[in-house]
């Protein structure tokens, strides 16, 4: 017979209980991904970047010219916060905006000298915490849960 929680009852650590292998895998994602921002937010820190302005960050660097909708969509982040986190790179001069020559209307972002020197920063942090992620794996395993969860993201995402 399953035990059922009963008011009063210690709420398992992470890991345990249905907060480990037993537990539902939405739930476990979810408990991951909270986990992995919570590292990168104290990695992050003492350089004043969050985990979404390294993501903003990233995809400006790593693609030029990306419009404020693109960054939206790539990043999981809503266009009004895009918004407020790319007024707040121009302001500190790590990015820049334009105008693009053919549909004025819309943005191109680029990032400044300054900005690609910030992420390399960033991301020498970030691979300090999954290199933390991959003590937990082994190389076949690690191919395995990359694919995974690249098949997640396709599947569930409206675009597979």
């Amino acid at each position: 017979m399953k035990r059922t929680a009963k008011p009063g009852d210690a709420i398992p650590a992470a890991g345990e209980g249905k907060r480990g292998a037993e537990g539902h895998l939405g739930y476990l994602i979810r408990q991951a991904h909270a986990a992995v921002r919570g590292a990168m937010e104290k990695a992050l820190a003492d350089l004043h970047v969050t985990p979404p302005q390294f993501a903003v960050l990233t995809m400006v660097v790593n693609y030029p010219g990306i419009s404020g909708a693109e960054l939206a969509r790539l990043t999981f982040l809503t266009p009004q916060t895009i918004n407020v986190i790319v007024s707040n790179l121009v302001r500190a001069a790590l990015v820049d905006k334009s105008a693009d020559p053919a549909h004025g209307r819309i943005l191109r972002l680029h990032a400044t000298a300054a900005g690609a020197a910030l992420l390399r920063r960033c991301r020498a942090r970030v691979m300090e915490v999954e290199a933390r992620l991959l003590e937990l794996l082994d190389r076949d395993e690690e191919r395995v849960v990359r694919r995974w969860l690249a098949a997640v993201g396709e599947k569930l995402s409206g675009e597979g």
